[in-house]
């Protein structure tokens, strides 16, 4: 598929070439979603978003970067918009339950199953998967878009605006902070 031509033909309004840019993204933009925010349903309404975002503002899309970066970028930031409405509503039901007007909801993060992780390494990615949703947002996105979606430094720092050494840093921190995280998790579990 040429970017160039495709890019033209979704400015022009072509339905068809929306079409070929879904069939060719939704799997890209839906896992780098569901990476983020570990829920499904969330996963797939976000993704949705991205398309519908994307569908509306294809005529300011300049070609500074490649297309499939521009998505990572949007998906990325629905992905977390979804997270800070979790986070949000959270907080709302934890104090509607302390002055005795809500009902407390139960924590689904912990049942989560990436549907591409095989069966006998479900437990294990599980517990990266919660240790993950204890790193910083930023840390969180790097390791994310690098470990899971395997982009390049080059490309992260593209899609989270931030330079390379940044990015350099992010992962490192990553790291650390994962390895303190699981190390406590191990440690009392022994």
């Amino acid at each position: 598929m040429n970017e160039t031509a495709l890019i033209q033909e979704l400015k022009q309004g072509n339905a068809q070439a929306f079409t070929r840019l879904v069939e060719a993204y939704q799997h890209l933009v839906y896992h780098t979603i569901l990476n983020i925010v570990q829920q499904t349903e969330e996963a797939e309404d976000a993704a949705q978003e991205v398309f519908v975002q994307v569908y509306q503002n294809i005529k300011s899309f300049r070609g500074d970067s490649k297309l499939s970066t521009w998505l990572y970028k949007i998906a990325v930031s629905k992905a977390l918009d979804y997270e800070r409405k979790k986070k949000t509503k959270k907080r709302i039901g934890f104090i509607k339950n302390l002055v005795g007007i809500g009902t407390r909801e139960e924590e689904t993060i912990s049942d989560f199953h990436h549907p591409g992780i095989a069966l006998d390494n479900k437990e294990a990615a599980a517990v990266l998967f919660k240790a993950l949703k204890q790193l910083p947002e930023t840390q969180r996105v790097a390791f994310t878009l690098i470990k899971a979606d395997g982009l390049s430094y080059d490309e992260v720092s593209t899609v989270m605006n931030v330079s390379v050494k940044a990015v350099e840093s992010l992962m490192h921190r990553a790291k650390e902070n994962l390895r303190k995280i699981l190390h406590n998790y191990y440690s009392a579990n022994d």
